[in-house]
């Protein structure tokens, strides 16, 4: 696919063009899962929907275009790229990790790479000389997450790169919360830049996807490599739901980062609330390096309340959000981080990253904000309530 000097919210409604023989606007879903050979000795570009599907395809050069790489890959869900892309080290490697980190992913690198002899390390990534001195002779991936999930926290992207590329790292990115439209990690050096597709890139809760896009061109042989054997592939009609979502990601982001914001502000007002997490808010720590490698803050926002009694007295008492797993959806999504996405992640080493019984992340979604805000001032207002009632009753 040429490249074309088109802007990144043109380029998500135009970069698969139209049908060549039948010009149709939509990707044709091609449910073939093989493919006639037309020569006895010289194969077609398809033979086993496996390793290689036109509608596939097209998914993959569509996120390599907008994340500027030179090949993508589409797997059946986030951890499904995340884990292929792991299969890059052997036994014997090591593997430094973002310390916060989504669960799933937690479980994968404490809990199987290990059976295959890698070893691993979790640090504080926002500190680069604690990155420096974490490196080890056999580390071969830096795994970065930034904002990370669920306390945005944020990496400098280039520092860590810096570091990789100085002691022959590999570094991956995890871009699920910011998407290709708000950060570009392959620009900034990273290697293999990761998605659960999911999210916000599909949108709708609706497909479950992920991606996986390099810029160097012996890495995305190795990954093709991966995909085939593996075998963990996106099948066609989540790829064909994916393009559609893809569509109309400019404008749902934008709509819920501007809402993102609001909340934000709202909350940090509210003395219910202990603290707000949110990389848009002018004292959040990591704002400049933010502001320096990404186009926004985003989406998502956590923030933390006095522990569980005051998370089920909210959740009880609001009605817009969904209460539930996942973010990046057009309808607000209120997680329990503790009990959802970090679930897997052992109490005491949640505890010590700051993931703590009172934390919520939401994700905003496409609801009017200012219906948003009253709902959740409903659900604070209910804590304020239950909290004068016992000053009263002692």
């Amino acid at each position: 696919m040429s490249k074309k000097p088109f802007s990144l919210q043109t380029s998500l409604i135009h970069s698969h063009g139209v049908d060549k023989e039948t010009g149709a606007v939509s990707t044709p879903l091609h449910h073939a899962t093989t493919f006639h050979q037309q020569d006895f000795d010289q194969y077609g570009t398809y033979d086993y929907s496996r390793s290689g599907n036109p509608t596939r395809k097209t998914v993959e050069e569509t996120i390599a275009e907008l994340e500027g790489g030179v090949r993508g890959f589409a797997f059946s869900s986030g951890m499904a790229a995340i884990s292929t892309s792991f299969l890059l080290l052997s036994s014997g490697d090591h593997v430094l990790v973002s310390e916060e980190v989504y669960g799933g992913t937690y479980r994968m690198i404490t809990e199987v790479l290990t059976k295959f002899g890698i070893a691993y390390s979790f640090v504080n990534m926002k500190d680069l000389h604690e990155v420096a001195c974490s490196i080890k002779h056999n580390t071969k991936v830096i795994y970065m997450e930034t904002p990370s999930n669920p306390l945005l926290n944020i990496t400098d992207i280039e520092g860590v790169v810096k570091l990789a590329k100085a002691n022959g790292c590999l570094t991956f990115l995890d871009n699920t919360f910011m998407t290709p439209l708000l950060q570009r990690p392959i620009s900034l050096g990273v290697d293999v830049v990761l998605h659960s597709a999911t999210k916000f890139l599909a949108g709708h809760s609706d497909v479950l996807a992920g991606l996986a896009v390099t810029g160097n061109e012996e890495i995305a042989r190795k990954l093709a490599f991966l995909q085939n054997s593996f075998g963990a592939v996106l099948g066609v009609q989540d790829c064909w739901l994916l393009l559609r979502g893809l569509k109309t990601l400019h404008v749902r982001l934008k709509e819920s980062s501007e809402s993102a914001y609001k909340i934000a502000t709202f909350l940090e007002k509210r003395k219910e609330v202990e603290e707000v997490y949110y990389p848009g808010l002018s004292y959040h720590p990591g704002r400049e390096i933010q502001v320096r490698q990404a186009e926004g803050p985003g989406a998502v926002l956590s923030f933390r309340l006095k522990g569980e009694e005051e998370v089920k007295q909210l959740i009880q008492n609001v009605n817009i959000p969904v209460f539930a797993v996942s973010l990046g959806a057009v309808e607000s999504i209120l997680s329990y981080p503790s009990r959802m996405s970090h679930a897997s992640m052992p109490k005491a080493e949640r505890e010590r990253r700051g993931i703590t019984d009172g934390l919520l992340r939401l994700s905003v979604g496409l609801e009017n904000v200012d219906e948003l805000i009253k709902d959740l001032q409903n659900g604070l207002d209910s804590i304020q309530k239950i909290n004068r009632n016992k000053v009263i009753n002692l």
